[in-house]
């Protein structure tokens, strides 16, 4: 079994396979899982002739970022850098698709490039359980919790989307808002979008309510592009929303754009809240009300760790929750007369 079978049996061509094989870009993501399928089936490994004994050293740390238009992994990715590069530590960068399968491409990666570990943004718990076991080096996900997934060699370091989603709910509530619509994720591949709609519900029982999945949440991609259209689709079916919860700020400035498009003025027709607290976000018209994730607490917790297993250092996986912040700008307008909301930011989160 050597190349040219691969090629055969995926039906791209020697050239694309050679550029998978060597995780090199310019490969579409259909191309590049079409051909790491083909390898996982038939088990076949690289060949490691002198042409690659310079990879097989560990010298570097892998960042795999899952999803290409998320500004939150964009700041933690600059932040990660410093830190490696401050100890000394070479990372390369590493993305794929928002439906694309991590795990399997972190598994290629260390067998042909031996990375010392991995630090994951973002990932889907399905990938990691079939193919996690595969990895050989040290692991480290951030803004997923691993706690509950029973795979050893695994740390993570998230905010409690669960928590952030209820405090998001119960502010909107606050400020007499009660048809409240949710944007975002795929609960089918992110446990992040699962957490953050459970918390949802729970505050919407909390004040007596049902949360209507139906008819008031549509997911979507981690972009502006799909905001926008997932706010367009949701205003057409439930047009006599008072409020919009985006499960990120990305998608919170597409919607933005939709509600102006349908006619709506945020906040005073609509008004908007966003997660994650990205830069971008104080500089939208209004400034974005948003709950902030700690960046540089998730990257340091994240690389610290990640380099404290890989030189044996460390005393097992884990597996911590890091504080949100609550920051309540323009976009939200109170819809009680006696409101007296103020404009400065609430803490929250487990220490």
């Amino acid at each position: 079994m050597d190349i040219r079978d691969i090629a055969r049996l995926s039906g791209y061509s020697l050239g694309t396979v050679s550029r998978v094989l060597n995780d090199h870009p310019g490969v579409s993501e259909r191309a590049r899982e079409r051909v790491l399928a083909v390898v996982r089936e038939v088990g076949y490994e690289p060949n490691t002739n002198a042409r690659h004994l310079k990879t097989r050293s560990r010298d570097s740390f892998a960042i795999m970022v899952k999803g290409m238009q998320n500004l939150l992994f964009n700041d933690i990715i600059e932040k990660a850098e410093g830190l490696f590069a401050e100890a000394d530590e070479e990372a390369r960068v590493h993305f794929v698709d928002e439906d694309a399968d991590e795990v399997a491409r972190a598994v290629h990666l260390d067998r042909i490039r031996h990375p010392k570990g991995f630090l994951f943004l973002g990932g889907d718990p399905n990938n990691f359980k079939e193919g996690f076991g595969q990895i050989s080096v040290p692991c480290v996900l951030l803004t997923n919790t691993a706690e509950d997934w029973g795979l050893k060699g695994l740390s993570s370091f998230s905010t409690n989307d669960a928590e952030a989603a209820g405090r998001v709910i119960d502010y909107l509530w606050e400020c007499g808002h009660r048809r409240i619509g949710v944007l975002g994720g795929n609960r089918r591949v992110s446990e992040v979008s699962e957490h953050r709609l459970a918390g949802v519900a729970r505050a919407f029982e909390s004040h007596g309510e049902r949360f209507d999945v139906d008819r008031w949440y549509e997911p979507c991609r981690f972009s502006m592009g799909a905001g926008y259209e997932a706010a367009m689709r949701l205003l057409e079916r439930a047009g006599d929303l008072t409020a919009i919860f985006a499960f990120g700020d990305v998608i919170a400035l597409g919607a933005l754009r939709a509600a102006t498009d349908r006619g709506f003025r945020v906040p005073l027709d609509i008004s908007l809240v966003g997660f994650d607290g990205v830069d971008v976000s104080q500089y939208s018209v209004p400034r974005l009300t948003t709950v902030r994730q700690d960046t540089g607490l998730l990257a340091r917790r994240g690389v610290e760790s990640l380099i404290a297993a890989a030189r044996g250092e460390g005393a097992g996986a884990v597996h911590e929750s890091v504080p949100f912040r609550l920051l309540r700008r323009e976009s939200v307008l109170s819809l009680l007369p006696a409101s007296t909301s103020a404009d400065a930011s609430v803490k929250g989160g487990r220490p």
